[in-house]
């Protein structure tokens, strides 16, 4: 085969390319919600949580590997690092909640006080399990959803990059500003 008689096969080739691609874009574009959580749902990614600064305070920034299993009522959180050491695991169920970290192990009464402690800030894990399935929480109102997110508990969980596994939330009042980014890299 000559280099003339090439050409033409790579450009018809690119021309077909182009041509799926621009049909497959917009689906990528949109997503669709997961089917409804089961009692034992896992989550894996990378999770990234920045604190804006607020007043005198700097901002404050964490992020980890996390696993996340279970449902609202009864489950766990792990946190590990880049290498796989663990940081901290976070469970709960029937009341208890408890935080193991190297240094220890502690209890908390719920997972409002637990982020508060622990992050400076309250971030919402009860209602993860189903913004990681693309939809709002039923445990609290929302605003209707629409096809780049929605509001609840005074967070925008941003779902514009969902169909490519990530999940942006931000809380912007009460101050300071709390931004929450997840990768998923499994959901089971």
């Amino acid at each position: 085969m000559t280099l003339v008689a090439a050409a033409p096969r790579r450009r018809l080739g690119a021309s077909l390319l182009a041509v799926v691609v621009a049909l497959l874009l917009p689906a990528c574009a949109s997503f669709a919600p997961l089917p409804p959580s089961s009692a034992d749902d896992t989550f894996s990614g990378r999770l990234a949580i920045r604190i804006e600064p607020n007043g005198s305070d700097a901002a404050r920034a964490f992020s980890a590997a996390f696993d996340l299993r279970g449902n609202p009522g009864a489950g766990s959180l792990a946190l590990s690092t880049p290498l796989g050491s663990t940081l901290a695991q976070a469970r709960w169920g029937e009341g208890q909640v408890s935080l193991v970290t190297p240094q220890g192990q502690r209890q908390f009464t719920g997972l409002d006080e637990l982020t508060r402690e622990v992050l400076g800030e309250s971030v919402p894990v009860e209602a993860w399990f189903d913004w990681l399935r693309g939809r709002p929480w039923p445990g609290a109102p929302s605003s209707e959803p629409a096809p780049a997110g929605f509001e609840q508990l005074g967070w925008r969980v941003d779902l514009s990059r969902f169909a490519a596994g990530s999940v942006v939330a931000s809380r912007l009042q009460p101050m300071p500003a709390v931004v929450v980014r997840i990768q998923l890299e499994a959901v089971s």
